[in-house]
C-alpha cells in the first residue's frame, strides 16, 4: 500500500509556499441552461484569445483547461452503459504510465470506491495527441484515463422510481456528490505518486486540463471537437505562475473555481485549516480527520482556496455562502451595508479568516456559475449578457466578439461582490439581493448579541496594586 508524503515541495532556493500567478480566466453560461457544442467551442476560443495571459516557453505551457458539465450523451455515444444523468460520478484521471504503478493505484481506488457501497463501472482511455506537447509537458506526460464510479447492484438493488419526485432524486444526486468527494479524499491521502492526480470525480461537472498553453487544450483533447459534446456552462483558465514550476496537477480550473491572482495570506490559511481539523465536524461528512487533510499538500494558493471551498460546500453550504465567508467584501463609507449583513460577516470571521489577496474568482457547481472580486479589486473581471441569454465574464475585454445591437447589459465585477446565474431556474442573481437572503438566513445579530463575550468587558472585581512606592 502507498502512503502519503506530506513533505514540502522544494527545489534548491525554490518553496511550493510561496508561488505567486497571474493568469486569464473566463467563462460562458447559457443562463436558461441550454446545452450545445457551440458554447464548447466559444469557450475554447476564450481561452485562446487569452493566449498573452499564459506562460508559454516554445511549445511548453503552464497549464491550461475548461470546466464543463458532464456531457451525458456523449458519454452514452461512446457505448459505456451508464445509467440516468446525475446517478453515476466521472472525472479525469492522471496515472502513471508505469503499468505495475497503474495497476497498484487502481487497486487503492477500487478499495476506497467499495468502501462507500459503489463500483468502478468503467475505465476509459481518453484520445489525446500528445505530438502537439512541447518537451517538458511531453516528457511529464501521465496516461490520461477517465473512470465512471456507480451504484454496486448488490448494495443497492431496488432502482429509484421517478415516481419518487424531483426533490427525493435531487437528495439522491446530493449523498451520491458527497461519497465520490470522500471517494477522492481518501484515494489522495492513501496515494503518493508525482505522476497522480484526480482532476475531478462528480456527478456534474467534469475537467480537461493539463500542462498545456491555450492553444494546446482543443489540440490535445480531441473529445473537445466532437460536436456531441455539450455543456450549457464552461470555465476556462490560462496559467502564468511567476514563480512556480508547472506540472500536470496545478493547471486549472480545479473542481469548483478558477482564479486569477494571488493569495497573500495563504500561509496563515493553510496553517489555520490544519489547526482546524481536530475539531472540525460535518453533520453530511462526519469527522473531517477520515477525510483530511482538508487542503492538499504541495499544492497551489489556488487549489488550495480550491479545497477548503468545496469541504464547504459538501458539508451544506451554498455556493454563495461558501465564497462569501472565505472571500468577504470590505466595508466603509464608500461601501455601506445594512446592519444584517455587517452580522453576518463578523459571525462567520470567528469561523474562518479572509483569504485574501488581488484575486478575480469564477465558480461552478454544475448547475449555479458566477464570479467575484477580492474586496480590494485588483484583479478585474468584466461580463456581458446577451439578449439570447448568454453571460460571458472574463478577466479581460476582447476575448470574443459581440454585436453590439446583441448587448443587453455589460459592466465589471465589483470588489467583494457575487454575480451568480441559476442555470435551472434560468435566472441572473445580483449581489445585492445574495447577500440580502445569506444574511435574513439565521439571526446573526440576536446570536452575536447573546453569546459573543468581549473581553474588554471582563472584570474580576478585584483590585490589584501595581507595586510602585513613590
Amino acid at each position: 500500500m502507498m502512503k502519503c508524503n506530506h513533505q514540502l515541495t522544494q527545489k534548491g532556493l525554490y518553496q511550493s509556499d510561496y508561488e505567486h500567478d497571474a493568469c486569464g480566466v473566463g467563462m460562458i453560461v447559457n443562463i436558461h441552461g441550454n446545452k450545445s457544442h457551440q458554447l464548447i467551442d466559444d469557450a475554447l476560443k476564450v481561452l485562446e484569445n487569452m493566449r498573452h495571459r499564459g506562460a508559454e516557453v516554445g511549445k511548453d505551457g503552464d497549464g491550461a483547461g475548461i470546466m464543463i458539465q458532464i456531457p451525458h450523451e456523449f458519454i452514452l455515444l461512446q457505448g459505456i452503459p451508464v445509467p440516468e444523468k446525475g446517478k453515476y460520478g466521472t472525472g479525469l484521471v492522471f496515472l502513471p504510465k508505469d503499468e505495475e504503478a497503474q495497476q497498484e493505484i487502481l487497486s487503492i481506488m477500487i478499495e476506497e470506491i467499495e468502501r462507500e457501497g459503489l463500483q468502478l463501472m468503467h475505465l476509459r482511455t481518453v484520445p489525446t495527441n500528445p505530438e502537439c506537447l512541447g518537451e517538458r509537458a511531453l516528457s511529464t506526460e501521465p496516461a490520461v484515463k477517465q473512470i465512471f464510479v456507480t451504484e454496486n447492484p448488490q448494495t443497492h438493488p431496488q432502482p429509484l422510481s421517478v415516481s419518487e419526485g424531483s426533490d427525493y432524486h435531487q437528495h439522491e444526486e446530493t449523498v451520491l456528490k458527497r461519497k465520490l468527494y470522500i471517494i477522492r479524499k481518501r484515494i489522495e491521502k492513501r496515494v503518493d505518486d508525482k505522476d497522480f492526480y484526480i482532476c475531478s470525480l462528480s456527478n456534474t461537472n467534469i475537467i480537461y486540463k493539463g500542462m498545456l498553453s491555450s492553444m494546446q487544450v482543443r489540440q490535445y483533447f480531441p473529445d473537445l471537437t466532437n460536436p456531441y459534446l455539450t455543456s450549457g456552462l464552461a470555465l476556462v483558465h490560462s496559467r502564468f505562475s511567476t514563480n512556480t514550476f508547472p506540472t500536470w496537477s496545478l493547471a486549472q480550473p480545479f473542481r469548483l473555481l478558477c482564479h486569477n491572482g494571488e493569495i497573500n495570506t495563504i500561509r496563515g490559511n493553510r496553517g489555520w485549516m490544519k489547526a482546524r481539523e481536530a475539531v472540525l465536524n460535518s453533520e453530511a461528512l462526519g469527522e473531517a480527520k477520515a477525510i483530511s487533510p482538508i487542503v492538499q499538500p504541495g499544492m497551489s494558493d489556488s487549489a488550495s482556496l480550491d479545497n477548503v471551498l468545496e469541504f464547504f460546500v459538501m458539508s451544506g453550504l451554498s455556493l454563495p455562502h461558501a465564497m462569501s465567508v472565505l472571500v468577504p467584501e470590505s466595508f466603509n463609507d464608500k461601501n455601506p451595508i445594512s446592519e444584517d449583513l455587517k452580522a453576518y460577516y463578523e459571525y462567520h470571521s470567528i469561523l474562518m479568516e479572509p483569504w485574501d489577496g488581488p484575486a478575480a474568482l469564477l465558480f461552478s457547481d454544475g448547475r449555479y456559475a458566477g464570479g467575484m472580486l477580492d474586496r480590494n479589486g485588483l484583479r478585474p473581471a468584466r461580463y456581458v449578457i446577451t439578449t439570447n441569454g448568454t453571460m460571458v465574464v472574463a478577466s479581460e475585454v476582447g476575448v470574443m466578439d459581440f454585436d453590439p445591437t446583441k448587448i443587453a447589459e455589460k459592466g465589471r465585477l465589483q470588489p467583494g461582490k457575487i454575480l451568480l446565474v441559476d442555470t435551472q431556474e434560468g435566472k441572473i442573481y445580483y449581489d445585492g439581493e445574495i447577500k440580502q437572503q445569506l444574511a435574513s438566513e439565521h439571526p446573526y445579530r440576536q446570536w452575536l448579541s447573546t453569546n459573543r463575550i468581549q473581553l474588554e468587558k471582563l472584570k474580576s472585581g478585584r483590585h490589584v496594586e501595581n507595586g510602585i512606592n513613590d
